[in-house]
């Protein structure tokens, strides 16, 4: 594993982006581009389960940790993308501590969870290193909940005091639509819920992230103390990219 959990533990500050296409090829580029971690997206992206596999496969070779969001807390889902090899797993709109412990017992074998054990998997080179992989695995599993909905905002103590949750993960897009503000980031509402949630997440000893779409918004949430922090994906950059470059064509047929 590349040890994104304990480079949180030591306050490193960490950059990713999505991958929401589904492919392995974006999967390797993006990897390979200098990003610290990526998070696979089931939750919303093109892809299925099926397609992750090659995904961390093709992510295996660069230096970027592999993180999945999974649809919901039900724990088969997310041991078996851990069988798959992900690093972490992301489930979005946690707002209890219930739903929180949930999720931690679907991460962690017994006795600390519930995840159900296979050595003959991927993560385990196929049985060959189940005993080194199940010694590491609660020290080294990512687990990151997503607060984005206005209960978990009157929840956020007992669920950054969850043992076992170790990011707080701010969804700005669902939060604000909760909050009847959609896509208003400098709105007081949101600006308050991101101190309520980098304060909670402070006092647990936990890291916070976010998901934010302008680059020059950067400094403002690394400010607040978040050090889990993503912008941008696949689909983007190829969207981005190709719109750049046929509108420049067009400037020169003009």
């Amino acid at each position: 594993m590349k040890n994104l959990k304990q480079r949180l533990r030591n306050g490193e500050t960490l950059h990713g982006c999505w991958l929401n296409l589904g492919s392995a090829l974006t999967a390797e580029i993006v990897g390979l581009s200098g990003f610290d971690w990526v998070l696979i997206d089931l939750e919303h992206g093109a892809g299925t389960e099926r397609d992750v596999l090659a995904q961390l496969q093709a992510l295996e070779r660069t230096p970027a940790a592999a993180l999945v969001r999974v649809e919901s807390s039900d724990g088969p889902r997310i041991g078996r993308v851990l069988d798959m090899g992900a690093e972490g797993v992301m489930v979005p709109k946690v707002s209890s501590a219930a739903e929180a412990e949930r999720v931690v017992r679907g991460l962690h074998y017994p006795p600390y969870g519930n995840r159900g054990v296979a050595k003959m998997v991927r993560a385990t080179a196929f049985g060959k290193e189940f005993n080194a992989y199940y010694d590491q695995a609660r020290d080294s599993v990512l687990g990151v909940v997503q607060v984005e909905t206005e209960d978990a905002l009157h929840r956020l103590d007992e669920i950054a005091a969850t043992e076992g949750v170790d990011v707080l993960f701010i969804g700005p897009a669902d939060l604000t639509m909760e909050l009847g503000i959609f896509g208003q980031f400098d709105h007081p509402r949101f600006k308050e819920a991101l101190h309520a949630i980098t304060n909670a997440a402070k006092k647990a000893g936990k890291a916070t992230g976010i998901l934010f779409f302008n680059p020059d918004d950067y400094r403002r949430y690394h400010d607040l103390g978040i050090r889990l922090l993503a912008c941008g994906a696949d689909a983007t950059f190829v969207a981005d990219g190709a719109r750049a470059l046929a509108g420049k064509l067009h400037n020169f047929k003009s």
